[in-house]
């Protein structure tokens, strides 16, 4: 079915009958006036860029035989409201649902193992989002932009979450790292207006720079590592690390008990004005 329907834009809806086995890529790419689409049971994969631009495909229920969904399979779609994907779909490809500005929930299937990069970008009306704990990598700017997205708990199977991963979530006011976590990488929650909250779990040896730029909101960070020294702090050419100079001025950097001495003579956690016992 690659390219069959492809640029169909009068075609409203459309019934895949049990003889398709698949659609191909780009199968229903551009039409613009679909409005609904009945997958059969016979249908085990959903490919690349099926439904890419449908801007008028307001819901879709994928079968229990699909175990696929595609790169861009369903990018774009603007008026997408509902997704149901069921429990056989193993991989949701990068930018799958990019841009889908009128999603308001998803639940990832147990099946699923890795939120691909880009696999919700820019879904602006996305405020709840179930993680799973067969997941265990979130990759490159999986919620970029879920702007309407207002918490996140990160299963503890998670062990890779990847840059940019919930940049510009601009409501996120809370999100829970679990101690699967090792490193947090470039920009993972630049531009999160409105955190104000978070726990860095022992776990964590790595951190890269800019994590947290444009937190304006953010007043704690709670940082559970008993040995500051053990943490490796990465910098670009600018030399700007995870804190903004903003921060070590507004922000309260609350330790284990035992460790404030430690974390004053750290070359990084010194700049803290103000550092706490964590009680």
């Amino acid at each position: 079915m690659r390219y069959k329907y492809r640029n169909c834009q009068s075609l409203t809806s459309i019934d895949i009958p049990n003889s398709v086995t698949c659609i191909g890529d780009s199968a229903f790419k551009y039409c613009l006036s679909l409005t609904s689409v009945t997958i059969s049971n016979s249908i085990t994969r959903i490919g690349i860029s099926a439904f890419y631009f449908c801007s008028s495909l307001m819901s879709v229920i994928i079968p229990d035989s699909v175990s696929k969904i595609g790169i861009w399979a369903f990018a774009e779609c603007s008026s997408l409201t509902s997704i149901v994907i069921p429990d056989s779909v193993a991989s949701i490809g990068n930018d799958a649902f990019r841009h889908c500005s009128s999603l308001t929930s998803v639940t990832i299937p147990k099946s699923v193992a890795c939120i691909e990069s880009c696999a919700f970008r820019r879904c602006s009306s996305l405020t709840s989002v179930t993680i799973p704990k067969s997941v265990t990598c979130i990759e490159n700017g999986a919620f970029y932009g879920c702007s309407s997205l207002t918490s996140v708990t990160i299963p503890d199977s998670v062990v890779s979450i990847g840059e940019c991963a919930f940049c510009d979530c601009s409501s996120l006011t809370s999100v829970t790292i679990p101690n699967s976590i090792t490193s947090i990488k470039w920009n993972v929650f630049n531009d999160c207006s409105s955190l104000t909250s978070i726990v860095i779990p022992d776990s964590v040896t790595n951190i890269d720079g800019h994590i947290f730029d444009g937190c304006i909101s953010l007043s704690e960070i709670h940082f559970q590592v008993k040995n500051p020294n053990f943490i490796e702090f990465k910098t670009v050419i600018d030399g700007i690390i995870a804190f903004s100079d903003e921060l070590f001025e507004t922000c309260t950097l609350y330790v284990p008990v035992g460790t404030r001495e430690a974390y004053r003579n750290h070359t990084v956690f010194g700049k803290f004005k103000n550092i706490e016992i964590d009680i």
